[in-house]
């Protein structure tokens, strides 16, 4: 008997119902694809920084928004839901520390309040999809394997 476990499997709630789609890709997740939208964004707002912030602030800004999408598309490789689960909390810590990096420009009056907000609205968008994404890999863990899956 082969038994084969396709972790990518996403519950997706959508006003009540519930589809299982499988996932080829990376690409495909939500998650991911909030990150990338924060990822773009971040890219976008430092190009106007300061250039003796170059190496430090925007360096830091550009690498936890990159590390967002990096470790989810990582994850998404494991064989294991808690190795993915372990990439998705690295993308989550990422975004948390992307608010900071939000917090610390805008008191150093590189960004706009506007851009302040737009980019905290992204993120609060990643972070709820991702938690969700994180929520369902736990479940699957737990579930107990057997013939029809």
């Amino acid at each position: 008997m082969l038994v084969v476990i396709c972790y990518s499997l996403l519950v997706i709630v959508n006003m009540g119902s519930e589809r299982k789609e499988s996932f080829k890709s990376f690409e495909e997740l939500e998650c991911w694809k909030a990150c990338r939208e924060v990822r773009l964004f971040i890219t976008e707002l430092v190009k106007n920084y300061p250039q003796e912030e170059k190496f430090r602030l925007v360096d830091d800004m550009l690498r936890a928004a990159r590390s967002t999408t990096h470790n989810i598309a990582e994850g998404f490789g494991r064989f294991h839901f808690q190795e993915n689960i372990q990439f998705c909390r690295q993308s989550r810590g990422s975004l948390y520390e992307l608010i900071d990096q939000l917090i610390t420009s805008k008191d150093d009056r590189y960004i706009t309040d506007e851009q302040y907000e737009k980019g905290r609205s992204l993120i609060s968008k990643a972070l709820a999809i991702l938690n969700g994404y994180i929520n369902y890999l736990s479940r699957q863990k737990k579930k107990p394997i057997t013939d029809n899956q």
